[in-house]
């Protein structure tokens, strides 16, 4: 590996030369000549050897290491390039197995990709955009923002060849994936290649579907700043869906942040992400609540927005907008989004890794009427908004109460929703409990004690077992109209009326479905009276082996 003009003796010779003549201790001749040795050796590499960065400058490779995807091809290279920007890039510490729709929808957003190269045992790949500014473009995103592909930082450089080209010219492998991801991105870029994709808008347009935990406007903003700047945000409800629309900066960030996201979940197995771009070039928020946010703009008011705010990017937002996310879920969201994948290419989908709200799942209720309340009125009410596992009414203070729930996220729910409402006259006050758990009596406790506290966790009643049920997108704040269900085909509008009236409630309106007379819309005269015949009525029987079922609707009749 050494200079032909250079052998091991001449070198041996000059080191004990110059030693001498310096003085220096015979035991650094053999250090000398490592070192010589070592710097010779070490100037036949290429810089790949020292390149450490994710986004880097150019790779050194020989063309007899490298190979296609089934090993029988060959890359033909032109004479080593120097370290500038190329059409072809390098990309290193991919994950075993990837697939190359995998690594082609990395470098979709911003431009066509003409060839591609797999290296499986090296878990390296080389891909070839249409144009160089295409590739720089790529290369500049991901310096600010790395690669990953299943949670694992993927590096990328300028390649040293400026063309691929194999003997297999057709590669139908790697050019099928080429036109599936491209066909999956929704979009691809003009016939020259120039540059990145143009993205339809800024703004995109986000639906959740299959919720189980609740998705706030900071969750929100915390998964898609990773892919940029994040401008506005606004929530709302429409066709009983958590939407949202969202401004990036750029619609390079909007299109990425849509490439890499659609279709995953949020928490393992639920809230998942529908993304699309919105129609819209640019949102006007009004307000910064719990509902819209302009990033931008810190001095805006937080008032509710009005309709005509909503008209302004044509959504229609219901009373209390997004009702089933309240205010206060934003503080046990505050948690880091993890490694978000860089392709969505590949299956099982992956969760964004949010973990679920945390905390203390039980509530303490006050101000209750210790006449009439009891442990099944409350786990009536508050079953609206989680599954109740016990309920503990205070033996000495017989108007507090602790309601025990599934989770952290569900007495938020409660509380958010139950707080400063009226029951049995009084206004109640519901906070969060010190107590991790409701405990249940002892052995030795008197049986009034023991029927103050009941355990509700085997009940058939809770609306919120099943991952996914639909109760979880109509969960809304209590209101005089009732959403009736589970109505048997017997069962008539004058036999509901009668039904409601014959335990004192006064009904103003009612009626039934047009689609499905299986369901009803029932108003009363008050919220607080639609409080108490929920308490009073839900899982009613009708049949012989159907009950009522009985919740708060956002309508009015």
């Amino acid at each position: 590996m050494l200079s032909s003009d250079v052998t091991n003796q001449e070198v041996s010779s000059r080191v004990s030369v110059a030693a001498a003549e310096a003085r220096v201790p015979k035991q650094l001749f053999f250090l000398l000549i490592i070192i010589i040795i070592l710097r010779l050796l070490l100037s036949d590499h290429g810089p790949e050897s020292t390149l450490r960065s994710p986004v880097g400058c150019c790779e050194n490779m020989s063309s007899a290491h490298l190979s296609t995807v089934d090993g029988t091809d060959r890359l033909c290279v032109s004479e080593r390039a120097q370290c500038v920007p190329s059409p072809v890039l390098h990309l290193r510490q991919l994950p075993a197995d990837t697939s190359e729709q995998e690594v082609v929808d990395l470098a979709l957003p911003f431009g066509r990709v003409s060839k591609l190269i797999t290296l499986r045992t090296k878990n390296q790949a080389f891909l070839e955009m249409a144009s160089e500014e295409a590739a720089v473009t790529m290369v500049n995103y991901y310096a600010s923002a790395p690669p990953t592909i299943r949670n694992q930082p993927v590096f990328i450089q300028y390649s040293t060849h400026r063309e691929l080209k194999t003997d297999n010219l057709t590669n139908q492998r790697a050019l099928q994936a080429i036109s599936t991801a491209a066909v999956h991105s929704g979009s691809l870029a003009s016939s020259e290649g120039r540059g990145l994709i143009p993205a339809p808008s800024a703004v995109l347009r986000i639906i959740v579907e299959n919720l189980f935990y609740p998705v706030t406007l900071e969750v929100l903003q915390q998964i898609f700043s990773k892919f940029g700047s994040v401008l506005k945000i606004i929530t709302f409800t429409r066709n009983n869906q958590f939407q949202a629309l969202l401004q990036f900066s750029d619609a390079v960030h909007a299109q990425h942040a849509k490439a890499s996201l659609d279709g995953q979940n949020i928490y393992n197995g639920c809230c998942t992400l529908r993304i699309d771009f919105s129609k819209l070039s640019a949102l006007n928020v009004k307000y910064n609540n719990d509902k819209s946010r302009d990033f931008t703009r810190a001095d805006l008011p937080s008032g509710e927005l009005d309709p005509a705010g909503a008209a302004a990017f044509g959504v229609a937002l219901p009373p209390y907008g997004a009702a089933a996310f309240p205010p206060s879920f934003h503080q046990h969201t505050g948690l880091p989004v993890g490694a978000v994948p860089g392709s969505l290419m590949s299956p099982p989908r992956m969760a964004l890794q949010v973990a679920p709200p945390a905390g203390y799942s039980v509530l303490l209720v006050s101000n209750l009427d210790p006449e009439r309340v009891s442990p099944h009125c409350l786990f009536i009410l508050f079953g609206v908004y989680g599954d109740v596992q016990r309920v503990k009414i205070l033996f000495n203070k017989k108007e507090n109460a602790l309601v025990q729930m599934s989770d952290a996220t569900q007495a938020q729910l409660a509380m958010s929703h139950l707080n400063g409402q009226r029951l049995h006259g009084n206004v109640i006050r519901v906070t969060l409990s010190k107590h991790p758990v409701v405990q249940l009596p002892r052995g030795g406790a008197g049986s009034e004690e023991q029927t103050l506290t009941q355990d509700f966790s085997g009940s058939a009643l809770h609306r919120f077992k099943k991952p996914g049920s639909k109760n979880f997108n109509n969960i809304f704040p209590p209101s005089a109209t009732l959403h009736l269900s589970n109505i048997p085909s017997s069962v008539g509008e004058d036999a509901l009326k009668d039904l409601f009236s014959s335990r004192g409630f006064a009904v103003k309106a009612f009626k039934f479905f047009q689609k499905d007379r299986k369901m009803a819309l029932l108003q009363l005269a008050s919220v607080e009276e639609a409080v108490e015949a929920l308490i009073a009525l839900h899982d009613q029987q009708l049949d012989h082996n159907q009950h009522l079922r009985v919740s708060f609707s956002k309508s009015t009749i």
